[in-house]
């Protein structure tokens, strides 16, 4: 069975490079450049783990935390963030994330955090 993967990160490089390592192991994976264009894409519903840049234009990563809160209850979240600290990481797990992962996020931390996901 193939995992489906929605990345919301407004960097492209960051966005490309986290889909190819996605998709080296085999996980579906789709891309946005905003909260607001995944929010559009109908794939709320499908997404098993949503990997989640903290600082966006317009939406901001917390901001459609909060609002899936009430859309789609209980999707794992992942937050990556060139910003990590701790007020941040409290916001993040106290809004229900699995994790706050800083940028360049960790192949390993990423992979760990993904495994919490799948089996929340």
């Amino acid at each position: 069975m193939t995992r489906r993967i929605s990345i919301v990160d407004d960097d492209a490089p960051v966005r490309n490079a986290l889909k190819s390592l996605m998709r080296s192991v085999r996980f579906h994976v789709e891309t946005f450049a905003s909260a607001e264009e995944f929010l559009a894409s109908g794939r709320i519903h499908e997404t098993e783990c949503l990997i989640l840049d903290v600082y966006l234009p317009g939406m901001s990563g917390f901001e459609l935390q909060d609002q899936l809160r009430s859309q789609r209850p209980g999707i794992p979240i992942i937050f990556i963030t060139a910003h990590a600290d701790d007020s941040s990481r409290q916001r993040a797990l106290k809004g229900g994330a699995i994790e706050l992962l800083g940028k360049p996020v960790q192949r390993e931390a990423l992979f760990q955090a993904i495994q919490s996901a799948m089996e929340h």
